[in-house]
C-alpha cells in the first residue's frame, strides 16, 4: 500500500499530470483539498473509489484515513493544489506516515507561480533586469515567518518577488517594498490563476492598493513585485545568438 502525493495544479483541471491523472485512477482511495481542487479530476477515480474531502479535516483524521487504507492494502491518492513541494502542508503528513511506516510517493505539479506568469504572457526572467525570482509570503496564522526571511531583505536583492498568502495584508507589502523598489516599481495580482473567473490587476507600488480597493480580492492571489514586470528594451539573452556556439547547436560560429 502507498500513499500517492499528487500535486494537483494551480486550479484548470487539464493542467494535472498524465503521472497525477494516472495515479488518480489507479487509487481506490482519493483524499482531495475540496477548497482548492477542482472537483473535475475527481472525475478519474474509480468508480467504486471512497473519495474523501479532506477540507474541513484534521491531520489526526486524515492520517486516520491512512491507516484505515493501509490495514486494508489500498492505495491512497492525496491531491494537494498547485505543487508539493511549497506551502503544501505534506512535510507533516510524510512525517507521520514515516512513523507508521508506510510507503510513499510525490508527483510533482504545475505551480501556481507558473500559471501566473502565463497569465500575464511574459517571462519572469530577462536578461540584465533581473536573474532571480523570489517565491515568498506573509506570516499569518498557520505558520510565522521565520526571522531573517522578510519582504525587505529580498527586496534588497531587486530581485522579482513573487508573494503567495498576501493578499489581506497588501498595504503591510507595499509599506516593507516602496522604499526600497520605489512607488512606480511595477506590480501584477493574479487572482485565482488558471481558473474560469482568473483576474489580473496591473499597477505600481503606489497605485495598487486604490486599484484592489474598487475591485476587491478575497483570497488565492499571487502578488508580483519587480522591474522586470514591465522592462523594454532588454538585452537579448546570448543562447540564439548566431556567434554562440554550444555543444548542441551541431553548426560552426559564423
Amino acid at each position: 500500500m502507498t500513499v500517492h502525493f499528487i500535486g494537483a495544479g494551480p486550479g484548470a483541471a487539464d493542467l494535472m499530470t498524465i503521472r497525477g491523472r494516472d495515479l488518480i485512477a489507479s487509487a481506490p482511495v482519493c483524499l482531495y483539498a475540496g477548497s482548492l481542487v477542482p472537483e473535475e479530476l475527481l472525475a478519474y477515480c474509480p468508480s467504486a473509489a471512497r473519495i474523501v474531502n479532506t477540507a474541513p479535516m484534521s491531520l489526526d483524521e486524515i492520517e486516520a484515513e491512512y491507516v484505515a487504507a493501509h490495514k486494508k492494502g489500498q492505495d491512497v491518492a492525496r491531491l494537494h493544489s498547485g505543487d508539493l513541494s511549497v506551502w503544501s502542508a505534506v512535510a507533516e503528513q510524510i512525517r507521520r506516515l514515516k512513523v507508521l511506516d508506510i510507503s510513499y510517493t510525490m508527483t510533482p505539479g504545475v505551480p501556481a507561480f507558473a500559471a501566473a506568469a502565463s497569465a500575464l504572457g511574459q517571462e519572469l526572467t530577462l536578461p540584465t533586469v533581473n536573474q532571480s525570482l523570489v517565491l515568498t509570503r506573509m506570516g499569518g496564522r498557520a505558520s510565522a515567518m521565520p526571522a531573517g526571511e522578510t519582504l525587505a531583505n529580498f527586496a534588497r536583492s531587486g530581485a522579482t518577488l513573487c508573494i503567495h498568502l498576501a493578499i489581506h495584508a497588501l498595504d503591510r507589502v507595499v509599506a516593507e517594498l516602496a522604499p526600497l523598489y520605489g512607488r512606480e516599481c511595477p506590480v501584477a495580482i493574479v487572482v485565482r490563476a488558471s481558473w474560469a473567473d482568473e483576474r489580473i490587476l496591473r499597477a505600481t507600488l503606489g497605485s495598487i492598493e486604490e486599484m484592489v480597493a474598487a475591485e476587491p480580492i478575497e483570497r488565492t492571489a499571487l502578488i508580483f513585485v519587480g522591474k522586470g514586470l514591465e522592462a523594454e528594451g532588454f538585452q537579448e539573452s546570448a543562447l540564439y545568438s548566431t556567434d554562440y556556439q554550444r555543444r548542441f547547436r551541431g553548426r560552426d560560429s559564423l
